[in-house]
């Protein structure tokens, strides 16, 4: 599964700060605090941004931002919607701006400056947040309107808001007396230092390690394409003549398939799966148990036995044990199917005279031999294929057909990095919003694929379009040539597109319920469904060319990987439910007496059965998704409830006859990927394919015994 986030750290949360950016805003003279300028209704001022200058920006936000709440908490008249909720929506912009510019830098253009800042104001951050909940006054009036709701004459979007915004108040302690909310605040600034703590930890290995590569012959197995990617970023690091493996998902995963050095697959395989958990200084094991102790302690002030219920609460699943029920469900399944793989592997290996069990350095190279032997099927061959600029556009042509979106790429914009690219979405020759594309890893970049809301699309109260990005890690090749992805790359390229699409096709009111502002197992939907289009023969047949004919893959290439598209489904379901199923039970214990987590990983392994063969996706001491935040604590199982979702819904374009079906595609549009959180998610589903979810979808779909 892929990695995506809004915003690292407290701000991500912030209950009251809106993010549009009207030009009625009176200018503080402060380029992080003032509305955006330029064209397209303002333009982040990536050209104009001193890293130094955030932490002071951020401190005046704050003031600005406790005066607007002091002012709304404090009114005289009667608490409305109108001078209450709608204040709240247009409070914290400069400070949201600076944050999110702020936050930006931290995840893509990390230095010294940015890290010591990022450690300073992550607490600061946790405090303010609390500080407003924790508004007695604003709470009274918060509840007034919510008590009102259905009797005040709200719109729809307006009862959703109220809705949600009490429910946020309540959830974050709201109610507490004033010693447990003193108690809750410390926790949460305690909370914020560590989050920050485990992401530069785990930054500083990434940046940090790599396997250096003396010799060609080291090299063996690997195509034309990575060597000259492996030999560039040696260069970039002052290894000229050398091959470098970096320390992220798309340098490593490569070598592991293709690589006939089984000793340096291991050596790779230990680096990545290792990170945060060394003998140095960036091991994060003591780390993740302090964040267990304060969850264990939150979740028990807030009236929950254990973390994941206080998290489940607020999600379409609402309870552990129903999340629990799906994962387990397609457990057993996936790890009968995982073991038939490795028995093909092991076969395979034996019969090449291997003399040894297969480890999990050795799986994904033995298994792709098995792919090419079962199903004739090459993954270096389809690489040949897969052009980055070409998948670009495949996004794009997808994004026209199903959404009617066009894609113009714009010079002159300002950027933070000169590998971006800027892009002008339109529709019916009508301005959409603006995206942005950060796709090569780099020291300072955190690693994963993400996408960001720069500015989120509302009609509060002037119209605001939506600025989105993409951030991924591909290895950056040679300059002038093309950079060639893997099919997974490819994959999570139009998944991460699935989140942009969300934001850029927002249409609501409100900036607190537009684009990906949903409950977390409904976020990944219109993302899992998006890596669909990949697959069509339209996509197949126009953008993947050959990076030196230019001739389009083969249609018998095209049948093979058609045949061969739940080869594999074993590893990649078992070793995702792995780190979901940990997640979800390190959370559910009681964590007050401490839990080391790398020991706990070794007991859920032995009780649920994960082979030798495999780990967890994400190991517990780089497992950024669930302990350098809130966001998926507790809630990594959102990827399968997810895409209980797509495979449902895939089938309604299937029974349409078509992936680019004009009358499903106008309802998935309308149902569910411009409303965003303004309609609860089980009715935005409900909407679109007239009834609940079939779980069985998801069974039929990976290839699984339907029960």
């Amino acid at each position: 599964m892929k990695r995506r986030t809004f915003l690292q750290g407290t701000v991500a949360a912030m209950a009251v700060a809106g993010v549009g950016v009207p030009a009625t805003m009176a200018a503080t003279g402060n380029v992080l605090l003032d509305p955006w300028t330029g064209a397209y209704g303002g333009l982040p001022p990536f050209d104009k941004i001193k890293p130094a200058e955030f932490q002071a920006a951020m401190m005046t936000g704050i003031e600005m931002n406790r005066a607007e709440i002091k002012a709304i908490a404090g009114q005289k008249d009667a608490p409305t919607f109108a001078n209450t909720l709608a204040k709240m929506e247009d409070a914290g912009r400069p400070f949201n701006r600076a944050a999110q510019l702020f936050f930006i830098y931290a995840g893509t253009m990390s230095d010294d400056t940015i890290k010591k800042t990022e450690r300073d104001i992550s607490p600061v951050l946790a405090a303010f947040q609390d500080e407003i909940v924790q508004d007695e006054a604003l709470f009274a009036r918060i509840k007034a309107v919510y008590d009102a709701r259905e009797t005040s004459g709200l719109t729809a979007e307006e009862k959703r808001i109220a809705d949600l915004q009490y429910l946020s108040f309540q959830r974050q302690g709201a109610g507490l007396d004033k010693a447990k909310k003193a108690r809750l605040a410390a926790i949460n600034k305690d909370l914020a230092t560590l989050y920050t703590a485990f992401s530069q930890n785990q930054q500083k290995d990434e940046d940090e390690d790599f396997v250096l590569l003396e010799s060609e012959a080291d090299l063996a197995g690997m195509s034309d394409g990575m060597k000259t990617a492996y030999a560039e970023d040696a260069k970039r690091r002052g290894k000229a003549g050398k091959w470098a493996i970096a320390n992220t998902r798309s340098a490593a995963e490569p070598f592991l398939v293709f690589s006939t050095k089984r000793d340096l697959r291991e050596k790779v395989f230990k680096m990545w799966t290792n990170r945060g958990d060394n003998n140095n200084a960036a091991n994060n094991r003591k780390t993740i148990t302090q964040v267990l102790k304060l969850r264990q302690e939150k979740a028990n002030l807030l009236g929950h036995p254990t973390f994941a219920h206080w998290q489940l609460a607020n999600n379409m699943a609402k309870t552990p044990d129903n999340a629990n029920n799906l994962m387990m469900k397609v457990w057993k399944p996936a790890v009968a199917a995982f073991r038939a793989e490795v028995a093909e592997a092991q076969a395979l290996a034996d019969k090449e005279g291997a003399k040894f069990k297969l480890a999990a350095w050795d799986f994904r190279h033995y298994a792709e031999k098995v792919r090419k032997a079962k199903y004739d099927l090459d993954q270096a061959e389809v690489t040949q294929y897969l052009q980055l600029d070409k998948m670009v556009e495949a996004i794009f042509f997808s994004a026209n057909k199903v959404f009617g979106l066009s894609f113009k790429k714009l010079s002159g914009i300002p950027v933070y990095h000169p590998d971006m690219s800027v892009y002008e979405v339109t529709r019916g020759g009508n301005h959409v919003g603006l995206f942005y594309f950060d796709p090569f890893a780099r020291t300072g970049k955190r690693s994963g694929a993400w996408m960001n809301e720069y500015r989120t699309q509302e009609r509060f109260k002037t119209e605001v379009k939506p600025i989105v990005s993409n951030n991924c890690n591909y290895v950056k090749g040679k300059a002038g040539e093309p950079v060639l992805i893997s099919w997974d790359d490819a994959s999570t390229l139009f998944h991460e597109f699935g989140h942009a699409l969300h934001g850029l096709l927002s249409n609501t009111t409100y900036p607190s319920v537009a684009g990906t502002s949903v409950k977390r197992d409904f976020v990944e939907f219109p993302s899992q469904i998006m890596e669909r289009w990949l697959e069509t023969p339209e996509v197949l047949g126009t953008y993947c060319l050959h990076y030196k004919t230019g001739k389009p893959i083969p249609n018998d290439l095209v049948e093979k990987i058609k045949r061969a598209r739940n080869a594999g489904q074993g590893f990649s379901t078992t070793e995702y439910l792995a780190s979901a199923i940990y997640d979800m039970r390190i959370h559910m214990t009681d964590a007050s007496a401490g839990i080391d987590p790398v020991e706990f990983e070794k007991k859920v392994a032995a009780e649920i059965g994960i082979p030798d063969e495999i780990v967890l996706r994400h190991r517990p001491t780089a497992f950024g998704h669930i302990f350098s935040g809130d966001g998926y604590s507790s809630g990594y199982y959102v990827y399968i409830w997810a895409d209980t979702l797509s495979a449902d819904s895939i089938e309604a374009f299937k029974e349409a006859g078509s992936m680019f079906d004009a009358p499903t595609s106008k309802r998935f549009h309308d149902t569910i990927m411009s409303v965003g959180g303004s309609v609860p998610p089980e009715v935005a589903f409900r909407n679109f394919r007239g009834r609940d979810v079939d779980t069985n979808a998801l069974m039929r779909d990976r290839g699984f015994p339907v029960s």
